[in-house]
């Protein structure tokens, strides 16, 4: 049950942005909000090698959604980014890595 709450705890950062989105509408205002709160939770908590993490998942969701994208298999309202998919959606993505990490720490996988 421990382990449960931490793990919850750390995902409140990610309910947050979600919630977030359907509450401001430009993307730009959203993804300095976004920022902020990455870097909020990093001042809170930062473990080793999470923003080699962040990073990771960043990039790799940059381009897994431009491949998804492009071949229509997914497709944005809000294309803010290389006119695909919206601004903050890499630094959700990122930070989820960073939560899927400490998230597989907490449960000792």
């Amino acid at each position: 049950m421990e382990k449960m709450k931490l793990i919850l705890l750390n995902i409140i950062p990610i309910l947050i942005m979600i919630g977030l989105i359907v509450l401001i509408k430009n993307d730009y205002l959203l993804t300095g909000l976004y920022i902020i709160i990455i870097i909020s939770s990093f001042l809170f908590r930062k473990e080793d090698k999470e923003i080699t993490v962040f990073l990771f998942g960043f990039f790799v969701m940059i381009i897994s959604e431009l491949i998804f994208t492009s071949t229509g298999v997914e497709t944005f309202v809000r294309n803010s980014l290389f006119g695909l998919m919206p601004v903050w959606l890499p630094l959700l993505w990122g930070y989820a890595f960073v939560v899927m990490k400490r998230s597989i720490k907490i449960l000792d996988l």
